[in-house]
């Protein structure tokens, strides 16, 4: 099965469970209540994407190739009816609105759907491209919306975890809407969700395994290299591009190899494996203009195995994109598959259990359901951002200056992975980094770290349980995970 490739586990005795959540979920439903979505009993709904139609109607592209148009599913509480646009496509990962069409993202290709008589139906299929290779279940696609020219990206996975039997599988490519396909960069394993940061940038969600110590979001850049060599044999089909000149050495770790192979590009975030996610899928921006709370233009993240959602800010440094993931909501029904936000400003959350051996923390066969923001702030680290020295933190309510104040307050420790053809990685070469100063501004919203020991190329691992906001509050979630690329030069 296609979808299995999301779940493989790092080792074979992490089956025994599903890893030690945030045990925050009680907490959270004060600030983001958990809505269902009902589904018909007769509707065989197998959530991989979403789309909100111009009508204000929510489309769901499913597993087993249909398409839904869902009213009502907004509403408070929902009262959803559902009608059937299309069917007979094939692991619909992605679904994207534009010119009166229906843009989709399946197994084999990218297809335009469009209802030409008036009558809810889909009656013309367009394949814009199938221009690669597809044999076996691993081997599905991930598509993007609309970029601001009109192009779909997709993230095509490999043949299995290991091999790229079939052409362009593990690259990155683009299709532009009159169905050209530009490959963009090589290197992936098995990716799944695609999309923009707040500054347009492209990005994917790639998933833990051989060359990937644990899940990551990678920056899609032009003819750049991600990592897993497998797929350099299809650089003689890419006109005026070579393949790098080096492979990456196995056993050794990223800092070094991207220093050897100057197309690597290292992962953006990186999830710490199972603290934050063990099979990330589909994630999207938040530009809900505050609907959402406090987490503006900030990424949302699902993930399939363990049945939450997480958040992550990216930043520019040197020239290269980094940034932090942070826990968000537990206690989703099924395994995530993917998330859109609604007009309204609320997450739309969905997806499926394969009712095999992978496990899934949801016991729900599948669902569609929905966060809603309450109105109330929750205490949390908003965003860390960092500084040539240090870290500047961000926080959603004023700290209480004088626990703020304290280095002993700011628990930080450092870790890496083998970056290696084996699967997955354990956290190594851990340092413990000294925090010297606590600058507190006038407002009480941030906090300037001063720090000795900065890593790169490591996950900056930060504990902030002692932090109390000025009418002592703990944060909702303490834990928080920088990954650093480059270290900024100057102020």
């Amino acid at each position: 099965m296609a979808i299995l490739a999301l779940c493989a586990p790092w080792l074979a005795n992490a089956e025994e469970d599903l890893g030690a959540l945030w045990g925050t979920a009680e907490a959270e439903a004060k600030y983001y209540p958990i809505i269902d979505i009902p589904i018909p009993p007769e509707v065989p709904m197998r959530p991989g994407s979403f789309e909100i139609l111009p009508d204000g109607r929510l489309a769901v592209g499913t597993r087993r190739g249909d398409v839904y148009f869902i009213s009502g599913a907004f509403e408070s509480p929902p009262n959803p009816v559902y009608r059937l646009f299309a069917s007979g496509q094939d692991e619909i990962f992605g679904l994207s609105w534009k010119d009166d069409s229906l843009t989709i993202t399946q197994f084999g290709e990218v297809t335009r759907l469009t209802d030409t008589d008036g009558d809810g139906s889909a009656d013309r299929f367009e394949a814009l491209t199938n221009n690669w290779g597809y044999a076996e279940g691993h081997e599905f696609a991930f598509g993007s919306k609309h970029d601001p020219e009109g192009n779909i990206w997709v993230a095509l996975g490999l043949s299995g975890s290991y091999n790229s039997h079939n052409l362009f599988r593990g690259w990155a490519v683009k299709v532009t809407p009159d169905g050209r396909m530009i490959p963009v960069c090589s290197g992936l394993r098995s990716p799944a969700g695609v999309g923009p940061n707040a500054e347009g940038v492209m990005f994917c969600i790639e998933s833990q395994g051989p060359w990937n110590g644990s899940c990551s979001l990678k920056h899609l850049k032009q003819n750049a290299f991600l990592g897993h060599p497998a797929s350099y044999n299809w650089y003689p089909f890419v006109q005026g591009l070579d393949a790098p000149s080096l492979e990456p050495e196995s056993n050794s770790r990223m800092q070094v190899e991207k220093k050897r192979v100057k197309e690597l590009v290292p992962p953006a975030v990186l999830f710490p494996y199972i603290k934050m996610g063990r099979s990330i899928s589909g994630f999207r921006l938040n530009q809900t203009k505050g609907k959402f709370g406090p987490f503006e233009n900030q990424l949302f993240f699902g993930d399939y195995t363990l049945s939450l959602i997480m958040r992550a800010t990216t930043e520019e440094i040197n020239g290269v994109w980094q940034g932090a993931c942070y826990p968000f909501r537990e206690g989703l029904a099924t395994g995530i598959m993917n998330v859109e936000f609604s007009p309204k400003g609320q997450l739309i959350a969905g997806g499926f259990t394969t009712n095999s051996q992978w496990p899934v923390r949801g016991e729900s066969p599948f669902a569609i359901q929905r966060l809603d923001w309450t109105g109330e702030t929750p205490f949390e680290i908003q965003e860390i951002n960092i500084r040539p020295d240090g870290f500047l933190l961000h926080f959603t309510l004023p700290v209480d200056p004088v626990v703020a104040a304290k280095p002993e307050t700011y628990a930080l420790t450092t870790y890496t992975h083998v970056f290696a053809a084996g699967y997955g990685s354990p956290e190594v070469d851990h340092t413990t980094p000294t925090v010297t100063r606590a600058e507190v501004s006038p407002d009480g919203l941030s906090v300037r770290l001063i720090v000795q020991g900065i890593q790169e190329s490591h996950i900056h691992d930060f504990n902030l349980e002692k932090m109390e906001s000025a009418n002592h509050q703990g944060l909702l979630h303490s834990k928080a995970y920088y990954t650093v690329n480059e270290i900024p030069r100057g102020e």
